[in-house]
């Protein structure tokens, strides 16, 4: 067992089939978090199969040997526990909440859906119903749409083009034996971050994780690698008329990885540019031009090329003077180095927010365990703090020259407002 510096409060093991444990002990109420980390998301889906990473999470829970989906369900809600599955481009999560007496039992049924799920067909086909549902909604959403087509022009055959849910042709083709592939390849002990947070001590921590998983095991072969590529494209526009009360555009541009140098300094700049009611597009943007109804920046943590996005919506008559002011403010952070006090403010937001994030037993189990199935190791929780804490204008403006320089465009609107854009 490795035990971390005391301000973190942490404990991290390796079991001898390959799964990593985390624990923080924290006994600042009654309640443990559990979250089990799988290496597996929509990144690991074949362009044929997309949508089945979610699929599965919605699928997971719905039975394992020798319980229903009802008795699952039972067995949570008696004890008033929570227990959820999800997945994301870069990870799977099976997530558990419960009062600390009942942590055994339902770690125990975790445990059991985990290892032994059923995929019965009838909620197989049920979920892919949903996903179908869910797919036809977001054509009804402007912002999705808008966001939607902004991933595939910056990002093309890279899984990030994708939002995860896959579209109508790869989920209705998607079966029951593809859920069985996917499981078997990735959900493995060798490919298992365990993170639990709340009133336990690491030694029993240990002891029950070893109970449960310790027979768990891994296979001779490693798990199947997807050649995830830089994404090969050039900044370009893409221009959809929809009947919309208002116009959405967006600005993408493609940004460092979580594992790049430039990382922090690309985070504190979305932060600066559009992160609240004290951000500069909002102030300049909305305040004093009242250009806008909605306007914000986004900059995801991603394990390979993210993206960093700043978007709007405005008044149709608005459309070409908004996308000029969001690209004079993107482009003046190449130009103009930030003051120091905009700096500091950035810098206090930021690791304001981040201590924030970290103050539920649920919010700590997820954000260590994140972090180490990035393979960013939980030191990275202090390193990210330094990163910012240390960075200069100088810094912040040679991320901004080097990747927010000519963006990729995509605007939804009304046909007049956005015909001016064109032209």
């Amino acid at each position: 067992m490795t035990t971390l510096p005391k301000k973190l409060n942490l404990h991290r093991t390796v079991l001898k089939n390959g799964i990593i444990l985390l624990v923080s002990e924290n006994s600042a109420a009654d309640i443990i978090a559990a979250r089990i980390f799988i290496r597996a998301g929509s990144c690991d889906e074949k362009p044929e199969k997309a949508g089945l990473a979610n699929l599965l999470s919605a699928v997971l829970t719905k039975g394992c040997d020798g319980l229903s989906n009802l008795e699952i369900a039972q067995r949570v809600e008696s004890v008033g526990a929570s227990l959820s599955a999800d997945t994301t481009t870069d990870y799977f999560v099976l997530s558990l909440k419960t009062v600390t007496a009942d942590f055994t039992h339902i770690l125990e049924l975790a445990t059991r859906i985990l290892r032994s799920p059923t995929f019965p067909a009838e909620s197989v086909e049920m979920e892919k119903r949903i996903a179908l549902q869910d797919i036809r909604l977001q054509k009804e959403q402007p912002f999705n749409v808008a966001f939607e087509q902004l991933r595939q022009i910056m990002y093309k055959n890279h899984p990030y083009a994708s939002s995860g849910l896959g579209d109508e042709t790869t989920i209705s083709s998607l079966t029951r034996e593809d859920l069985v592939k996917f499981y078997s390849d990735y959900f493995r002990p060798d490919n298992i971050v365990i993170s639990i947070a709340g009133r336990i001590s690491p030694e029993d921590a240990t002891k029950q994780v070893e109970e449960l998983f310790g027979d768990w095991q891994t296979l001779d072969t490693p798990p199947p690698v997807i050649d995830v590529p830089f994404p090969q494209t050039k900044p370009q526009q893409i221009i959809t008329p929809q009947a919309t009360q208002q116009s959405i555009i967006m600005l993408g541009y493609l940004g460092a990885s979580v594992q790049e140098a430039d990382y922090p300094a690309l985070k504190l700049l979305s932060t600066y540019l559009g992160n609240g009611l004290s951000s500069r597009l909002f102030i300049e943007l909305r305040e004093k031009l009242g250009l806008a109804y909605d306007v914000s920046a986004l900059y995801p943590t991603r394990k390979f090329s993210s993206s960093f996005v700043v978007y709007m919506g405005t008044a149709p008559e608005n459309t070409t003077t908004a996308l000029a002011g969001l690209r004079r403010e993107v482009d003046l952070l190449s130009s103009s180095k930030l003051a120091e006090s905009a700096l500091q403010t950035a810098k206090n937001k930021i690791l304001g927010q981040y201590a924030l994030g970290k103050q539920t037993n649920g919010q700590i189990a997820q954000i260590y365990g994140w972090y180490e199935i990035l393979g960013l190791g939980i030191a990275f929780d202090q390193k990210f703090q330094q990163d910012i804490t240390a960075l200069t204008p100088v810094e912040t403006i040679n991320a901004a020259s080097k990747y927010l320089k000519e963006p990729f465009v995509s605007v939804i609107g009304q046909k007049e407002a956005i015909n001016r854009v064109i032209a």
